[in-house]
């Protein structure tokens, strides 16, 4: 039975490796923080992951396939691709925020400091903000209209043409948002100077 012939499996493995890691070289002392740092990492890896991959790989693949009339099109992409990628996009970015903001209250910053832009936490604080407008973006912009796009649910042609500039300049605008977004971060917890 090896578990790398399944994603849950891999998935599964993935944790056990990281708890023995923990076992055999943590300190035996459990802390809230770097636990849910570690989660939120990992959740924003899947989010912004996913985020490059439409950005970067499927959306000019989709159009290149659409223009080539010798070609499959983007058929594929569509019903096969697309809707599971968008599921581990949405969820990711859901998990992202809310591993985040736990790790924003477990830590030394704070929640309502960051989001408040207390002093010493302005950096985070604005991280925060940035990776909270690109959640909004994501469940409101991007996953409605992809739905629409992919045929999810029903909408006219004008609807999905709307929809895909729509949800094309949410998924962009995520992009440039990440940048700063990533440098924020990782500044705050590393001492960027800034």
């Amino acid at each position: 039975m090896n578990p790398l012939k399944s994603v849950t499996g891999t998935i599964v493995l993935g944790f056990v490796v990281a708890l023995i890691v923990i076992l055999i070289l943590g300190t035996g002392a459990f802390s809230l923080w770097s636990a849910m740092t570690w989660l939120h990492v990992l959740a924003g890896v899947i989010w912004i992951g996913l985020l490059y991959y439409f950005n970067f790989i499927q959306v000019p693949a989709a159009a290149e396939a659409l223009a080539d009339s010798d070609g499959p099109g983007p058929a594929a992409i569509n019903k096969y691709v697309a809707p599971r990628a968008l599921f581990w996009f949405r969820w990711g970015a859901l998990a992202t925020w809310l591993t985040g903001a736990a790790t924003l209250e477990a830590g030394p910053f704070g929640l309502m400091n960051a989001f408040t832009f207390s002093p010493g936490v302005e950096i985070i604080g604005l991280g925060a903000w940035l990776g909270t407008i690109m959640l909004f973006n994501v469940w409101v912009l991007i996953w409605p209209n992809q739905k629409k796009i992919l045929g999810i649910v029903e909408a006219s042609a004008e609807e999905i043409t709307k929809g895909k500039f729509v949800a094309l300049m949410a998924s962009r605008t995520n992009t440039f948002l990440s940048i700063p977004m990533l440098m924020c971060m990782v500044g705050q917890g590393h001492g960027l100077p800034f």
